[in-house]
């Protein structure tokens, strides 16, 4: 794994929060991609796109699963019939590394980061979600072909 340190400014995000089964976060990002259309805040209009994960797809009950699916702002996002509201992924020191291929298999990496690389090192885990940011999803690219960044935060 290559990881490297970085420092991250904040980012203004629209996100439409994913509460329940993780099978049914599809069906969320369907209606995301619905309001981003609309607004202009697609990714096709150089706005990044992220994901930020509040708790792990595998943990029980899956019904307590948190996710947060975002897009740069870069304005306050108005009221809504989608449920897309303002916030912030927060500034500060990240573990960043890349993940080439299917999402589905991303949380390898994420408990590798856990498991192997963080109990090595002097690091330690801040108290904030680990967020994704989503390099090539709006190129239509093959879920196999598909690029991300993962940002791991520290303390």
């Amino acid at each position: 794994m290559i990881i490297n340190i970085v420092n991250i400014k904040a980012i203004q995000v629209a996100a439409l929060e994913h509460v329940g089964s993780p099978e049914k976060l599809e069906q969320s990002i369907e209606t995301f991609r619905e309001w981003r259309k609309e607004s202009g805040y697609s990714p096709v209009a150089k706005k990044r796109t992220f994901g930020v994960a509040h708790s792990n797809p595998e943990a029980r009950p899956v019904q307590k699963f948190h996710f947060d699916i975002c897009g740069e702002v870069d304005v306050t996002v108005s009221d809504n019939a989608y449920g897309v509201t303002n916030k912030e992924i927060p500034a500060g020191r990240y573990a960043k590394l890349r993940h080439s291929g299917s999402l589905g298999s991303i949380n390898l990496k994420v408990n590798a980061i856990y498991r192997n690389w963080l109990p090595g090192t002097q690091e330690c885990k801040r108290d904030s979600p680990v967020f994704f940011e989503y390099l090539n999803i709006g190129d239509e690219a093959q879920d196999r072909e598909l690029i991300t960044d993962i940002y791991f935060p520290l303390k």
